[in-house]
Formats: structure tokens, sequence, C-alpha cells
């Protein structure tokens, strides 16, 4: 009776939500050419991901799945289909509006930080807001508010070294956050935590599509996909399920059953 429950309100969430759709893929065809063999990495893809959600994909090396986040993240480009992002036909641009919408609408964190190393971490946050030209000041308030999001203002003038793992983890997310995206993409974020910062790191973005980020995540890990709201799985450029998730776990209540990890 609870499955059914949970099934029928998230079709209903989905209709509702169908005004605000932020992504919609429509038969979506990607070759690459590798000498004089043509990989066909994305095979007739049509989706939609509406403003709220949180959706992880999953699949084997060669799915298509790394291909299709390159896509939504103006990265690569279709072959064939359309990609419209907040209704906008992403495809018909060049790139330097596609760097553009990148700056503006897009946050991307990914399974390296990428933080530079003699950076500190408010200095690391601001970078995006730097590249986008907003003036010092509001800059520096972004920042820090976005540190501050992530559990991190106490460590605003920390470097990389002198943090660890999922603390550089969370500066790369604040980094992601710094310029008010529409849509979060992460790119196996917890590919290098130990499970516990695995865990935390999903935390944060439980809370923060609670407050309305829309968010896409790439993992191998189906524990990891379960913190989702919705499963898309990929197999040979298609996706052969699209499924919302069951008895979703909230996960700071994971966190409490789990030991703190000591040195």
């Amino acid at each position: 009776m609870g499955t059914n429950l949970q099934l029928k309100q998230f079709d209903a969430t989905r209709a509702a939500s169908a005004e605000s759709e932020v992504i919609r893929v429509e038969d979506a065809h990607k070759y690459y050419e590798l000498g004089e063999t043509r990989v066909h990495a994305l095979r007739g893809v049509s989706i939609e991901i509406c403003r709220g959600e949180f959706v992880a994909i999953m699949g084997a090396s060669g799915s298509g799945k790394s291909t299709f986040m390159n896509i939504l993240g103006c990265l690569d480009r279709l072959t064939s289909g359309r990609y419209l992002m907040e209704g906008i036909d992403v495809s018909k641009h060049g790139k330097n509006a596609l760097a553009l919408i990148r700056s503006e609408k897009l946050g991307f964190v990914f399974q390296g930080f990428n933080l530079l190393a003699r950076t500190t971490a408010l200095e690391n946050t601001e970078l995006p807001a730097l590249y986008a030209k907003i003036d010092k000041r509001e800059r520096r308030k972004r920042a820090t508010d976005a540190l501050a999001m992530v559990g991190l203002a106490e460590r605003a003038q920390h470097f990389p070294s002198q943090m660890s793992g999922g603390q550089q983890q969370r500066v790369a997310i604040a980094r992601a956050l710094v310029n008010r995206p529409s849509i979060l993409l992460a790119d196996e974020p917890t590919g290098n935590l130990d499970s516990r910062t695995s865990v935390e790191i999903m935390e944060i973005f439980q809370n923060l599509n609670d407050k309305g980020l829309t968010i896409v995540l790439v993992t191998h890990e189906h524990d990891i996909a379960q913190f989702a709201k919705r499963v898309l799985v990929f197999r040979d450029g298609k996706i052969r399920k699209d499924d919302p998730v069951v008895n979703r776990p909230r996960a700071n209540d994971v966190l409490k059953a789990l030991p703190t990890l000591e040195d």
C-alpha cells in the first residue's frame, strides 16, 4: 500500500511540474568518429527533468551516461535531436553562447575536486563568479554564503592541503553554487570518498534539493543513487529504466547509524 501511494505521489508531482520543466531532450543521437569506426553513443534518448527533481544516472562504462551528462552540461553537441534547457534550444547556440549558459545556469561537481592548491577555500569558491565578471564585493558575499551552506564557514581561509577529501569536495560544491545555477550536475562526486563522507555529501545534496535546486547525479554506486528521487539506467546508448526511488533514505538518518571514522 505504501509503495503504491509513493508511486502515485511521484506521478502527481511530475504532472504538476510539467510547466516547470528545466531539461527536455528529444530523440538525441550522438556519434563519435574514431578513425574509420563510428561509435553510436546515444541512440534516440528522450527525457524530461522538471525543476526541483533529483535524478541519479547509472550504467556500465560505455552505456552512454557520460556522453549524456556532457550534453546536459553543454560540453558536447548532439549529432541529431534537440536539447532544451528552460525552454532554450541549446543545440542552436555557438561556443560563446554555450559558455555563457554554463556560467549562468549550470554548476558542476566532479570526482576530482579540481581545487587550486595555493588558493584558499574562499578564493577557490569565488572563481566562477570572477569569470562571470561579478564585482568583488558581491563575489565575496556569494562565496562566503556558499561555504556556509556546505558547513565550511570556519574553513574559508584554509588551503586544500589543510582539508580532508570530504572538506575539499564541500568546497567544490560551494564553488558550483556561487553563480546560483538552475541545475547542479555532479559526476561521481563520491567516487574518491569513504562511505561516511559519501553520505555526508549526499546530505548536502538532499538539503540543496529540498530548497528547490535541480540535481542530476552520475554514480556507479547503487546505495548513493538511492538518495535521489528518480533513477535513470543507461545501457547501449538508451535509457532502459526510469523509476522513482521508493522508500528513499534521508542521508541525515543514515549518518546517525554509521560509525564515526577514526584516523
